[in-house]
């Protein structure tokens, strides 16, 4: 009796799964996709500036410096130069826990010791500051001090990064917005060339198109941290003139001011 009992359970778990076998793997896929839970938005910490911690990330490091500018100066200095002293500006303003974050070693390896330095930290805000280049296609040849050079003057601007993937995706897109509206008060504009088709895979959903953030869900720094995150190009440092520009103290000056003016007013709507 016990054996027939198995048998007829076996024979109704067949004839109960059986319309899976049914389903094609798109369709599976598909299914996995809606089963997938969305990242929760978790609820904004209050804003007191003394005590409220921002990291300033250092895109990039020695060892992986990121784009050469046109020039054949590697990204990584023009980001610790910005990064510092958006630091001091912000320590400035009464933003006393703000540290600077660099990270050495190879690419991929240092994106994650940044994530784990800010999520150990208990950070509050994580802000990447980066300068822009354009896909190998669409660059150009020229000839500076006597080596080879690479170039594009066809794009140029600031712009600015969020991931809907961040735990605060809501207070991540709210600061972006607030940094792009000081930029565009100094009279600075931002990089369009993103939403064409000519980016490839670098092409972006523009989340605000008076102010220019984008939405990159594949940046780890922002899609994994667990504090809210941006992520700014300060300019292009491929256009021969705006890396000119991006060298200076008086532009780099007006970046920091407006991005210490932005968190000024965030922490106000905290």
């Amino acid at each position: 009796m016990g054996r027939l009992r198995s048998i007829i359970v076996g024979l109704v778990a067949l004839i109960l799964l059986s319309p899976l076998a049914t389903v094609g793997s798109s369709e599976a896929v598909a299914a996995r996709k809606a089963a997938r839970p969305k990242p929760k938005q978790l609820s904004p910490a209050k804003c007191e500036m003394p005590k409220f911690r921002i990291v300033v990330d250092v895109g990039h490091t020695p060892d992986s410096y990121g784009a050469l500018s046109a020039r054949n100066d590697p990204e990584f200095g023009f980001n610790f130069r910005l990064a510092r002293l958006i630091t001091a500006k912000l320590k400035s303003e009464g933003f006393a826990e703000t540290r600077l974050l660099v990270t050495d070693g190879k690419a991929r390896p240092s994106l994650f010791k940044r994530i784990s330095a800010a999520n150990q930290g208990r950070t509050d805000l994580f802000l990447s500051v980066h300068h822009d280049s354009v896909p190998d296609k669409l660059l150009e040849t020229w000839e500076f001090d006597g080596a080879k050079s690479y170039f594009s003057d066809r794009f140029s601007g600031h712009s600015l990064f969020v991931s809907q993937q961040n735990p605060h995706f809501a207070s991540s897109l709210m600061l972006a917005r607030m940094i792009g509206k000081q930029l565009k008060e100094q009279g600075l504009h931002y990089a369009s060339q993103y939403t064409l088709p000519v980016m490839g895979r670098y092409r972006h959903q523009l989340l605000d198109k008076d102010v220019g953030v984008y939405r990159y869900d594949g940046l780890v720094v922002l899609s994994r941290t667990r504090s809210a995150a941006v992520l700014l190009e300060a300019g292009s440092i491929v256009n021969r003139d705006e890396e000119m520009e991006m060298n200076s103290p008086e532009r780099q000056e007006v970046v920091a001011g407006a991005v210490a003016a932005a968190m000024r007013e965030f922490c106000e709507r905290r």
